[in-house]
């Protein structure tokens, strides 16, 4: 009797598990979703007032300062969370295997509003420095770089750095969440958004000069924000990517080559 008990027992939290794992995949999906709408509209309004944008003084603008850091941070949201997703549901899985029950969906969105300050922090500095590229006359009004110069120096810098030691390390990280969680491991509240947190900085310190390639083709082209969302997913999420990682590398080397004998 006491087996039967146990065996019901165990599949209820089963049952409750693949429900609070849909619930949360269903929450990030639509977080993704609502991400890449908002940035849609935004390109769609660029379109229309391309023109207009040209002459508008943002680099001293406050009101289009905080409005380019939330369209930073949508950004990133829906750039970075499906390469996230697998880290999440997993700490989610943890937490309802180590018996705390009806804890999960808050741990789960804890660890996630981590994750997604840490990439805000990023968007701050990207907002700086697209500031900084408009103050100085570096961009275009799509947003893109205006200095073939200056991409040449980003496409090489960032295939430079991913064959760096350090990009290993935190690729590594974001590669093995299941090691993450055993040696990094916090229980309560404020240890799901620390360790969210500590995750989202491996994951900047990762995928940092990738977003940074998005100044050189626009960083409201959509298509190139989800080339780059492509391929940090597949870097990060299929273990057989190293190959990957050294090919990109080479590929912006000589992009970034090419682009300069075309100065």
């Amino acid at each position: 009797m006491d087996s039967l008990s146990a065996a019901r027992h165990g599949g209820g939290i089963e049952a409750v598990l693949r429900k609070d794992r849909w619930l949360a995949m269903l929450g990030l999906g639509a977080v993704v979703l609502l991400s890449w709408l908002y940035l849609w509209h935004s390109a769609a309004g660029m379109d229309h007032a391309g023109m207009a944008m040209a002459s508008m003084p943002r680099a001293t603008d406050a009101t289009a300062l905080l409005l380019t850091f939330v369209m930073w941070t949508v950004m990133m949201a829906g750039m970075m969370l499906p390469s996230a997703a697998p880290t999440i549901l997993m700490y989610g899985t943890l937490v309802r295997k180590n018996g705390a029950v009806g804890k999960i969906l808050p741990g789960v969105w804890v660890f996630a509003a981590g994750y997604l300050l840490m990439w805000a922090l990023f968007s701050v500095a990207a907002t700086l420095l697209q500031a900084g590229l408009e103050y100085a006359s570096l961009l275009t009004p799509e947003m893109a770089t205006a200095s073939a110069g200056l991409g040449a120096v980003a496409l090489i810098a960032a295939g430079v750095y991913q064959l760096t030691p350090f990009k290993e390390a935190c690729l590594g990280k974001c590669r093995n969440p299941l090691q993450f969680f055993m040696t990094r491991w916090r229980d309560g509240t404020g240890g799901a958004f620390r360790m969210g947190l500590e995750h989202g900085a491996w994951c900047v310190g990762c995928c940092w000069a990738l977003m940074l390639l998005l100044f050189v083709a626009g960083v409201m082209n959509l298509v190139w924000v989800a080339l780059i969302a492509a391929f940090v997913f597949v870097e990060k999420v299929f273990p057989g990517a190293r190959m990957l990682t050294r090919a990109s590398s080479a590929a912006l080397i000589l992009a970034g080559l090419f682009l300069l004998t075309r100065i």
